[in-house]
């Protein structure tokens, strides 16, 4: 007679009878129940944390591409000596023929769009409001084509009026008091050169759009002015300071860069965004890591109680066992259901770990609202953070990574008490009964 395959249906149903019997008839422990929901809580922690800490990578990111320029063509200051006094001037790097240079750049397979931009640091004023702004100098097509800035959800105004006064972010308007409508005064150290010297410029510009990018340190700082307006502000006038280059692949922004500076020629730096914020990303990289073995660890302690339990089951099911092995189960059978015991505790676990980890991660905004709202306000801190609110995101990879590791630690931890089941001498386990 051939003996039953591994795993039959037999062995399924003794292991779930012992999991479902009474304590008093020696049936599932204290500890199992522990471990049940260990597994359950490292396993959504598990989940919420990657979810999190993927929806921030992803939403941090968003905000750098959706504001900013994925690559950044600009010239390199020059030095000239002047014969006469014996001294050397160095002269800030321009660019002279912008439209041209960025037609050559636009033409570049890959390479989406670019635009010339004049850049300049002002103090921006009202009334007595004051805070230090980057100001932008571009055409009205370019920041139109800009998706952060030109989100009408999110912009107040038309933007279709940039032309005739100024954008500002919604932060500095807010620290200004200023609103669409409002004049706002910018002052710039660079002014007009006069017989005694450079005189501060300044000049005051209607507020005819306000933008929300997402970034805190953005919606405080920066403002976009027309091109001719920034040029004449700024003394540029017939050149511009840098092109803007936007790509089809940001994340393969590295593999443009020789072909800048090939079209830009010899004097030209390349500045990309993982160059402005590559240390950043890699160090929420390493706290990704470490996340995720810390919480490894504590699915680890969490699965390691099942090994408590299954002994306690094991010593407790001693006469069941010396009964089952004189009636013919080899020692791989008894095994098997042992072993299928703590495996259903880790698949249990694993399971209502995953669900409650995945409604965790949908519902972050409501559960930080209830923090917030707890802690009387400030638990998140977008000075501090750089972007408004914490964001989720859940992907099937990281998922997959909880479950495979909590069943792998649930299935490997049940190996011991399932062997002590099967090596026991049914002589023995049946002499005092």
């Amino acid at each position: 007679m051939a003996s039953p395959a591994p795993f039959s249906r037999y062995e399924f149903m003794i292991a779930w009878r012992y999991l479902r019997a009474r304590r008093a008839e020696g049936g599932v422990s204290v500890m199992t129940w522990i471990s049940l929901i260990g597994i359950t809580l490292g396993v959504m922690a598990l989940i919420a944390t990657l979810a999190v800490r993927a929806g921030f990578r992803a939403e941090f990111v968003d905000t750098i591409l959706g504001a900013n320029a994925h690559s950044t063509v600009y010239y390199s200051p020059t030095s000239i000596y002047n014969d006469l006094t014996e001294e050397t001037y160095v002269t800030p790097g321009r660019i002279e023929d912008y439209d041209g240079l960025a037609a050559k750049i636009a033409a570049l397979p890959g390479v989406t769009r670019a635009t010339p931009v004049v850049r300049g640091q002002v103090m921006a004023s009202q009334n007595d409001a004051n805070n230090v702004a980057e100001v932008y100098g571009l055409t009205l097509d370019a920041l139109k084509a800009i998706p952060r800035i030109a989100d009408p959800e999110t912009g107040m105004g038309n933007i279709d009026d940039f032309d005739k006064g100024i954008a500002i972010g919604s932060g500095l308007a807010r620290e200004l008091g200023v609103g669409v409508g409002d004049r706002v005064r910018l002052i710039s150290p660079d002014g007009a050169q006069t017989a005694v010297g450079t005189t501060p410029r300044v000049e005051s510009y209607d507020v005819t759009y306000v933008f929300t990018a997402g970034r805190y340190d953005i919606d405080r700082t920066r403002i976009y002015m027309p091109m001719p307006e920034a040029q004449s502000y700024f003394n540029r006038e017939g050149v511009a300071d840098e092109i803007e280059v936007f790509v089809e692949d940001p994340e393969k922004v590295d593999d443009f860069t020789m072909p800048l500076i090939q079209t830009a020629g010899e004097r030209a730096q390349v500045w990309t965004w993982r160059d402005a914020s590559g240390s950043f990303l890699k160090a929420l990289d390493v706290e990704d890591d470490v996340m995720f073995i810390i919480l490894s660890i504590l699915v680890l302690i969490a699965s390691m109680n099942i090994t408590s339990g299954l002994i306690m089951l094991v010593k407790n099911k001693g006469r069941d066992i010396g009964i089952l092995r004189t009636m013919g189960l080899t020692e791989g059978a008894v095994l098997r259901v042992f072993f299928l015991c703590g495996a259903f505790t880790g698949v249990i676990g694993t399971i209502a770990g995953v669900v409650l980890g995945v409604i965790f991660a949908l519902n972050v905004d409501h559960i930080m609202s209830f923090v917030n709202w707890f802690s009387g306000g400030g638990a998140w801190d977008p000075s501090v953070r750089g972007i408004y609110e914490l964001p989720a995101k859940l992907r099937g990879a990281d998922i997959a990574k909880a479950v495979a590791l909590s069943l792998a630690l649930s299935f490997i931890v049940t190996i011991f008490p399932a062997r002590r089941a099967a090596r026991m001498n049914p002589v023995e386990a049946l002499r005092y009964e």
